[in-house]
């Protein structure tokens, strides 16, 4: 069940040489295959059965990656501070990134009912499988459901454990651990809003933005950026611009995620294209259609996104689609994150950075969000 294995090179990295932000994920994936082996080293000691069915599965599912965004922040975060020489300590906060990312996708995936995660089943999916398969009693989506609630465990109990190994060596770890104990916080204060939301059926645009924040913004590209920086003793004023381009940027990533979430392609995205839509899920780009379907007096539109909109007559996705195109809030969406991209980008000029880590925070953006930043070809 264990996925293959990378073929990197090992982190190295000298004065001379620093490492880049693509160099610098690419040595964190053989620092979390690394962590990953010795994890399940652990884990035969404990029981046969958990390793194969439960600690392989969480490994498997972490080696199947994603963008790995989160190290490339935290490099950046920590070279904007000054950070260079010995890396290992950002990679292997990088990694416990990772592992931290993967308990939330499986916990996601368990509430919003997803059937796909980065181009293959969802684990609490791939788990009913496995139970069908072995034709045992009970229900299959019930013992699925529950195993991957432990799977998410598992994976937050191997970050955490990374997480204070790092800390505990290093002369910044109070302040590590701290960004991290806060950024765990938010990550959970942002589900639950986002689970209170649609069962209250909220459109409300101040509270899709909370949401957004909290759940997204700030755990994908600010804290992972701060991290980085107190591994480099960032003094406040760093730290202060790089939370704020963090979380510029970082809510231009969650808005492009909610239209991809719409509009993308399951087959480049590796995620159902419509269950954001199906389940009426409160998003900025939500928020924004509806207002603007009031505002226009579109009355199809307004009836088509309202909290009861399931019980309409003719209700689809494909109208839910067409609604946000026709209220113009795809089109709005797509010019708020080219500002937020640009202003996120102005942000971390302000910790002067050396031009090559603003080029690479630039390249990181643009990748993040699928917009270059206005004025990064200043820094070209």
């Amino acid at each position: 069940m264990l996925g293959p294995r990378p073929t990197v090179a090992g982190p190295a990295e000298t004065d001379d040489a620093p490492l880049t932000a693509p160099g610098a994920t690419r040595a964190m994936e053989a620092v979390l295959e690394r962590v990953l082996e010795a994890r399940l080293r652990q884990a035969r000691d404990t029981d046969a059965v958990f390793t194969q069915e439960m600690a392989e599965r969480v490994a498997a599912f972490v080696r199947r990656g994603g963008k790995r965004l989160r190290t490339a922040f935290v490099w950046c975060g920590w070279r904007a501070a000054g950070g260079s020489g010995d890396a290992d300590a950002v990679l292997r906060t990088g990694a416990a990134l990772e592992l931290l990312q993967a308990c939330a996708l499986v916990h996601d995936d368990v509430m919003d009912g997803s059937p796909l995660r980065r181009g293959g089943p969802a684990l609490h999916v791939d788990f009913a499988h496995g139970h069908r398969a072995g034709r045992t009693n009970g229900s299959a989506e019930a013992f699925g459901r529950s195993a991957a609630v432990l799977a998410g465990d598992l994976a937050l109990a191997w970050a955490d454990d990374l997480l204070t190994e790092t800390a505990l060596a290093s002369p910044y770890g109070p302040r590590l651990n701290d960004e991290w104990r806060a950024m765990r916080t938010e990550m959970v204060a942002g589900q639950y809003r986002d689970l209170r939301a649609q069962e209250s059926g909220s459109s409300g645009a101040e509270e899709a933005l909370t949401i957004a924040v909290l759940k997204s913004a700030r755990y994908t590209v600010a804290r992972p950026l701060a991290l980085g920086a107190c591994l480099a003793g960032a003094d406040a004023p760093t730290l202060d611009a790089l939370r704020a381009a963090g979380r510029c940027a970082g809510l231009a990533f969650q808005l492009r995620d909610d239209l991809l979430g719409a509009f993308g392609d399951p087959a480049l995205t590796g995620k159902p294209a419509d269950d954001d839509l199906r389940s009426r899920k409160l998003t900025p780009l939500l928020a924004v259609a509806v207002r603007l379907a009031e505002a226009g007096g579109d009355r199809d539109a307004a009836a088509v996104l309202a909290p009861d909109a399931d019980a309409l007559p003719g209700h689809s996705v494909e109208r839910m689609r067409a609604a946000l195109e026709r209220t113009g809030a795809r089109a709005e969406v797509e010019s708020r994150i080219a500002d937020l991209a640009a202003a996120g980008l102005r942000r971390f000029e302000e910790t002067g950075a050396a031009p090559a880590v603003r080029r690479e925070f630039a390249a990181l953006v643009e990748r993040a969000t699928g917009v270059a930043p206005r004025h990064a070809q200043e820094l070209v």
